[in-house]
Order: C-alpha cells, then sequence, then structure tokens
C-alpha cells in the first residue's frame, strides 16, 4: 500500500542526494554554528548587545537598524540576520538526509535516513528556541545568567551538528564498539568535564571586563572574577589531564586510529586553549584574546565529542549503488 505523499516524499522522488551531499550538508551546519559562536562574541566584545534595544524588531519601529542605532545596532542585526543562514544550513541538512536513500533499500521502499533527519530536526528546534532566548537577553538588558545560557545553548547547538556531521560518514548498521567498555565510559568522562571546563569559562565571561554593552549591565557577584577564574583554571588542569590519559590510553591498546588522532587533536587545542586563556588573563582580557578563546572554546568541543564516535562503528557507508539497486532504481524511473 502506498504511504501519504507529501512534499518531502514527493521531492524525494526526484532527488536523491549522495552520501557526499548529506555529509556536505551537515557540515555546513557545523560551520554555521561555529559561526554563530563567534559573532556572538563579536557582539558582546564590541558592546554591541543591546545596539539593537528591542526584540524581534531592532529599534522598536524597524525590523533593521536605523542611523539612530549606529555601528553596534548594525553588528547586532547582522548577528541576527546570520541565524538565517544557519537556519538554511539546517535545513539543507534535513531536506539532504530526508531524500536520501539507505543502500540496501529499493525504491518502493521509502525515502529517507530517518536517524539523520531527526538529528537535523533536534537542530532545527535547538535553533528557534535559541533565537526566542537571544531576544529575551535583550529584554532583560543583558542578564549575566541568560546570556550564558545563551552562549551554552549555541554550543549545544555544535554538538548535536557535529553528531550530526559525523552519523552521516556512518552506515545505519547497529553500533558496535571497538574497544573495551572502561575506555568508552573514559571517553563519556572526558566529554563531560570538557562540557563543565566550557561551562565555567561561560561564568567567567558574565563575571569579567566585557558585559556586553556600555552601560550599567550586572555582572555575576556571588563569586568574584579571580575565584571563577580559578575554577576554570581547576577545570582546566582536570581536561588537559584526562585527555593526555587519553592519549597514552589509546596508544597502548589496539584503538582504532583515527580514536589516536582525535584524543591528540583534543589534546593540542586544549593546550593552545589553556596558553591563550593565561594571557589574556594576565592582560587584562583584551577583546581580541576573548573572542580567539571563545572560538577555541568551539574548537575544543568538537574535538572531544568527536573521540567517543570513534571508538564504535555503525560499518561503513556505501558510496555506490550495488548493480542490483541500481537496476531497481532504473526500472523505478
Amino acid at each position: 500500500m502506498r504511504g501519504v505523499r507529501t512534499p518531502f516524499s514527493l521531492l524525494a522522488e526526484r532527488w536523491q542526494p549522495s552520501p557526499v551531499i548529506v555529509r556536505r550538508a551537515a557540515m555546513s551546519a557545523v560551520v554555521m554554528a561555529v559561526v554563530i559562536v563567534v559573532t556572538g562574541g563579536a557582539v558582546r566584545l564590541t558592546g554591541s548587545g543591546l545596539g539593537c534595544h528591542t526584540w524581534p524588531t531592532c529599534n522598536g519601529e524597524s525590523i533593521t537598524p536605523t542611523p539612530a542605532n549606529g555601528l553596534h545596532g548594525k553588528i547586532e542585526f547582522t548577528n541576527r540576520t546570520l541565524t538565517y543562514v544557519l537556519c538554511a544550513a539546517v535545513g539543507w541538512f534535513i531536506l539532504a538526509a530526508r531524500c536520501s536513500r539507505p543502500m540496501g533499500v529499493p525504491p518502493a521502499g521509502g525515502w529517507g535516513r530517518h536517524s539523520l533527519t531527526k538529528w537535523g530536526w533536534v537542530q532545527f528546534w535547538v535553533v528557534m528556541s535559541n533565537a526566542v532566548l537571544g531576544g529575551i537577553t535583550v529584554l532583560v538588558g543583558l542578564n549575566p545568567y541568560v546570556v550564558g545560557a545563551h552562549m551554552l545553548s549555541a554550543l549545544a547547538l555544535l554538538w548535536i551538528a557535529v553528531l550530526s556531521w559525523e552519523r552521516s560518514k556512518e552506515g545505519d548498521g547497529p553500533v558496535r564498539p571497538l574497544v573495551a567498555e572502561p575506555l568508552r565510559k573514559l571517553s563519556y568522562l572526558l566529554v563531560g568535564v570538557t562540557w563543565a571546563l566550557v561551562a565555567a569559562g561561560t561564568l567567567v565571561t558574565g563575571a569579567g571586563h566585557h558585559p556586553g554593552d556600555s552601560s550599567d549591565v550586572p555582572r555575576i557577584a556571588w563569586l568574584s572574577y579571580d575565584q571563577l577564574t580559578q575554577v576554570h583554571a581547576d577545570f582546566v588542569f582536570l581536561t588537559v589531564g584526562l585527555s593526555l590519559a587519553m592519549v597514552f590510553i589509546l596508544g597502548a591498546v589496539k584503538a582504532p586510529a583515527p580514536a589516536k588522532a582525535r584524543a591528540r587533536e583534543l589534546f593540542l587545542v586544549l593546550l593552545a586553549q589553556a596558553v591563550i586563556g593565561y594571557v589574556q588573563y594576565f592582560t587584562d582580557a583584551p577583546e581580541i584574546l576573548v573572542g580567539i578563546h571563545m572560538l577555541g572554546a568551539s574548537l575544543v568541543l568538537i574535538a572531544a565529542v568527536r573521540i567517543p564516535l570513534a571508538l564504535r562503528t555503525r560499518g561503513e557507508l556505501p558510496t555506490e549503488l550495488p548493480a542490483q539497486e541500481a537496476a531497481l532504481e532504473t526500472a523505478a524511473a
């Protein structure tokens, strides 16, 4: 019995993207997630957080900034506009995943890598919720806790986008671990500590020198800037230590080569990020270094998330249709 025809199924009958296209669509979402983090940081570091002082309009009368909003309004509005580009990237990934056909499924069996499509929709709703949260940050006058939640939500989107990208490179078989369970648990612990490191860094920013606007914006006050910085530094030591342990353990066992490479990448990115962080602290947090540090936070999170994904497999994803499936496609056409 033929299923219900939807716009997605009609499009899938005419366009079946290759696995390469699906991976590129997933990568575009990753890139835009990083761009949103970096440009959001630029809004804060240039004091443009209230450049558009209302939401969803810019100044209560116009959606776009007017001369009265000045340069800060243009910077803030540019960050808002990039959200639409991010939505387009996520939408492309959803369409590509929905219209692709899992290998081994004849045309009559339907289209779409459903697990990938679900990840795409998760990205979409995180983008929508974070857009609303961004509006709330403006309406509450850049409350540091709301701003911090906005940042963490953007990093959560990046995390999901990376998972989707890595998943797009795999087959659709069941998960099969490639290393012993204790090592996999250690990789999960490393990801969890990395998240704690990022969250501590967000608190440091909330108590630091860049509130996001030149007006009297409240700062986190339940711990001093120096105390929060020390907590953040403690998590740096812990994360670096765990990543170094992962490098040595993966080198000592028969771990997959990609996992070993990813562990080394995380360790090197963490070292670079630590150096930037300490220079930033002792030079009174200049804007350019804070911006680079925020980019580094994105790269650290990407590197950490990819390690557990290299410790299991779902089988290879074929790049070409077997002859029998190609014949079925030709007959269906």
